[in-house]
């Protein structure tokens, strides 16, 4: 961390450097726009979270980025289309670069030097260029202070070139749209009057400093023009600024000096709100504004090709052995994440391959860690990965959202820690010692999920309640609470689920591994698996059967990224590739072409606005989901996700659609609503792995506030779900339709907010099934099963029961169980009409071995 001080000497020397300057630079030619600002940009580095990349690109002289003390350093923007640069300026901070480097790249990864600047002496820097190209970098060579390299603004001028075209609309884009405002004179002066069109209407705020009004555009879209009339109380000083979610904001542009009546600003950014933010007002009055006027166009390529490939963004942070600070690095991250259960930060860790020693990763929520080998082994950890629940006084209950994957790990205490709820997938990791699956304390823990892993020493679950592995191999595996489910285990308990909590298959009858990012040398590659049938054991390192895509064929999707850009990409034939962030959507994202790709890091998250539903997949071949989050949008969505057309009836036997580590969540984060989270009307499609949730708590919680009557709804034949985790639905959690059906490991708990009984009988019923086979179907089969009920609201609840299927020969049920948690409600049965009730408040599980 730097030192508040610095010493006199370099105080001394930045002063010189600052008093020596122009007091402004050369004006740039006519056809010189300003091209970086607002843009996504990334760094080598950050020294800390209060000074990330995106700040040398925000317009603002008092936000800075700054790296690591050390000399190769960078930062780059991605100017969003392949451009003309004629000019770079460099504004510095007192810890300048005395030589680099300004580079540019078509691709993020091909380099080509522009200027070569050396004996620099801080202050701003204006350097002419001349190059063609989207991405622009400053390499850092030599730093002139023992600090880092920190730039208060990073900004590159030049005009959109390569058949890039800027076209801003005529149309007022804000018109009758929502707005709201930090303050009103009185009710005749609402938000609302300075986007209606009128101009006999108007706004006025409170008599104070700052203020703002904003308006909400409906989708994230890019702003080229912003038209203000200001009434008499205008603005002396304020900025225009951008939001993708009314949160973040970005600074488009800073006025200051500004007289008042009409003016009109040419900008250049995206984001679904925009905002006037007034920071000094010219009148003793409040702010008022007669109208404001956004334009919104198309900007970058004009329309032409999307680029495949480039960089990952500001929240990918790729390491390798020699990175330095790289615990600082985990620590940062760990402190900002560690009880964000519903923050808006997204990260994902990517180790280059080598051995770290030495390294305690942490992980909070929304991170991830993977390695970049194209095997687990590529990549060792001499240290942990470990997740405990210190934040939530040793209870594990709640630690969702974050993963590990790819990766071999050496304990340094010979047993790491993983202590982890729903959500929480561990995949293709040697873990070269034991596994703890509790909490430091061994206090309530809720998960969880192994796949495709070998654990050479022995797994212990503790006070895990139920946990799924499937694929993998194990020293051991020391007890468990309710409900331990294996198939395709090496080394995995027998079956006693009369007495205890194992329910264990041979074989998995169908997999495929999650498609995973890797380096190739020194390029991106994503490896597909192929599908295995009757697997046991790791599918590495042979990886047979799979395919390598070139980064070059995915659309790497940043934070901004419009819904209509996503699919145009996607109908130009490239896959997806989600970078960590928050994505909201004003269309469903339409995934149309047989083996598309489309994979999430660091948790991205899809939250579909105005209704609409978040991903439609057609009834094709081999699309393969993967490691992103669904979140509910305000409005109600009829369907987050939809696999196949209701009239699907394809037969995708040799290549199914995969569903893995795809996540949705009604509620929480804030109200949200959906009839259904996920639909599946194609035929043979593998979900492995899945949390579907409508919140029992954070905020936005009720039970008509997120309201959501369906979790899983299967209507396509030979479905397989393999790790199936649903909560809390208003209706049923899993209501199956389609024939041959199966599951392996099914979690439940339901709803905790049910008012009464009333509220959820149905047909005669008291309480809809948590996983019910609907009457039609004739052959079914699931193992592993568990459904708890914790009716918070109403303890007198008696549900009829947790499962619900028709008794036919071809219906088979095996290991079921359910659970009252402390005695807030009960089971009268486990299926149907069968099985003993629970009662008390004690937690002993009522179980069924085999139904009928």
């Amino acid at each position: 961390m730097r030192l508040k001080k610095r010493s006199l000497v370099v105080a001394l020397a930045a002063t010189a450097a600052l008093i020596s300057l122009p007091t402004s630079h050369p004006s740039a030619v006519a056809a010189d726009a300003l091209l970086s600002q607002g843009r996504t940009a990334t760094a080598s580095s950050t020294e800390n979270a209060g000074t990330p990349a995106a700040y040398a690109v925000d317009g603002s002289t008092t936000t800075r980025w700054s790296s690591a003390a050390t000399d190769n350093q960078w930062l780059q923007v991605d100017l969003g289309a392949s451009a003309s640069v004629s000019r770079v300026d460099l504004n510095w901070e007192a810890a300048y670069g005395k030589d680099y480097i300004l580079q540019i790249s078509a691709d993020g990864q091909n380099w080509s030097d522009l200027k070569s600047v050396t004996g620099g002496d801080g202050g701003t820097d204006s350097v002419t260029v001349s190059g063609q190209g989207r991405y622009v970098r400053m390499q850092g060579v030599h730093r002139a202070t023992p600090y880092g390299y920190s730039l208060w603004e990073f900004q590159v001028y030049g005009a959109s070139g390569g058949g890039s075209t800027t076209s801003c609309g005529t149309a007022n884009a804000a018109q009758g749209k929502p707005a709201t405002a930090s303050s009103t004179e009185n009710a005749g002066t609402p938000a609302s009057a300075a986007f209606d069109g009128n101009t006999a209407t108007r706004w006025s705020s409170q008599p104070t400093d700052p203020q703002w009004v904003q308006v909400d555009l409906g989708s994230v879209q890019d702003v080229c023009k912003v038209d203000l009339n200001w009434e008499a109380a205008y603005a002396k000083d304020f900025q225009i600024q951008a939001s993708a979610d009314g949160q973040s904001w970005t600074t488009l542009k800073s006025v200051t000096g500004a007289t008042g009546g009409q003016a009109s600003y040419d900008v250049s950014g995206s984001g679904r709100y925009v905002r006037i933010n007034g920071t000094a007002r010219g009148t003793g009055y409040g702010y008022s504004l007669w109208e404001v006027g956004v334009h919104t166009g198309s900007s970058g390529n004009g329309g032409g090709p999307i680029q495949g490939g480039g960089d990952l963004g500001p929240n990918v942070i790729v390491v390798d052995p020699s990175t330095p600070n790289l615990q600082q690095k985990f620590d940062q991250v760990f402190a900002q994440q560690e009880s964000a259960q519903f923050g808006s930060g997204r990260y994902q860790f990517l180790l280059k391959p080598g051995t770290y020693n030495g390294i305690n990763a942490q992980l909070g929520f929304y991170t991830s860690i993977s390695g970049l080998g194209l095997n687990p082994d590529d990549t060792q950890i001499n240290g942990d990965i470990t997740v405990d629940a210190g934040w939530f006084n040793g209870n594990a209950t709640q630690n969702f959202w974050r993963s590990a994957e790819n990766l071999a790990l050496r304990p340094v205490s010979g047993t790491d820690r993983w202590a982890v709820a729903q959500a929480a997938p561990f995949r293709r990791i040697h873990v070269q010692g034991g596994l703890n699956l509790a909490p430091n304390g061994y206090g309530w823990a809720s998960g969880g999920y192994i796949a495709d892993s070998k654990i050479d020493g022995t797994v212990g679950p503790y006070s895990q309640q139920q946990w799924y592995t499937r694929d993998s191999s194990v020293g051991g595996w020391t007890n468990g609470v309710w409900n331990m489910t294996f198939t395709g285990v090496q080394g995995a308990p027998a079956t006693n689920f009369d007495s205890g909590p194992y329910t264990t298959l041979d074989t998995t009858p169908v997999s495929r591994e999650k498609p995973f990012l890797y380096l190739d040398g020194s390029e991106y590659k994503v490896f597909v698996p192929a599908k295995r049938t009757n697997a046991r054991g790791v599918s590495w390192p042979a990886n047979s059967g799979g395919t390598s895509l070139p980064l070059s064929q995915f659309y790497v999707v940043k934070p901004g990224a419009t819904a209509s850009t996503i699919n145009a990409a996607l109908a130009q034939g490239l896959n997806l590739l989600f970078t960590p962030g928050v994505y909201h959507l004003d269309r469903a994202i339409e995934v149309t072409r047989a083996n598309t790709v489309v994979l999430g890091l660091g948790l991205a998250t899809l939250v579909p606005d105005g209704g609409v539903d978040a991903m439609h997949v057609a009834d094709v071949d081999g699309v393969r989901l993967a490691g992103f989050l669904i979140d509910a949008g305000t409005v109600n969505s009829d369907t987050l996700l939809r696999i196949g057309p209701a009239d699907a009836s394809a037969d995708h036997a040799a290549n199914p659609t995969t569903m893995q580590d795809v996540f949705v969540r009604v509620g929480g984060a804030g109200a949200g609503k959906a009839t259904n989270s996920v639909v599946v009307n194609s035929d043979d499609v593998i979900i492995d792995h899945t949390w579907l949730w409508r919140a029992d708590h954070g905020d936005g919680v009720g039970w008509d506030t997120n309201r959501a009557d369906y979790g899983l709804r299967v209507n396509g034949d030979d479905v397989l779900a393999t790790g199936l985790f649903v909560e809390h639905f208003n209706k049923y959690d899993v209501y199956w339709a389609g024939e041959r059906g199966r599951t392996i490991f099914f979690q439940n708990e339901k709803a905790y907010d049910a008012p009464n009984a009333a509220a959820i009988t149905h047909d005669g019923i008291v309480g809809y099934a948590a996983y019910k086979v609907a009457d039609t179907v004739n052959t079914h089969e699931a193992w592993g099963l568990g459904s708890y009920c914790n009716y918070t609201s109403d303890p007198s609840i008696v549900q009829h029961h947790g499962f619900q299927v028709p008794v036919k020969s071809g219906i088979k049920m095996h290991d079921l169980l359910v659970i009252s948690l402390g005695g807030k409600g009960q089971y009268a049965h486990v299926i149907n009409d069968t099985g003993a009730p629970t009662s008390g408040t004690d937690t002993v599980p009522s179980k069924v071995t085999s139904f009928p």
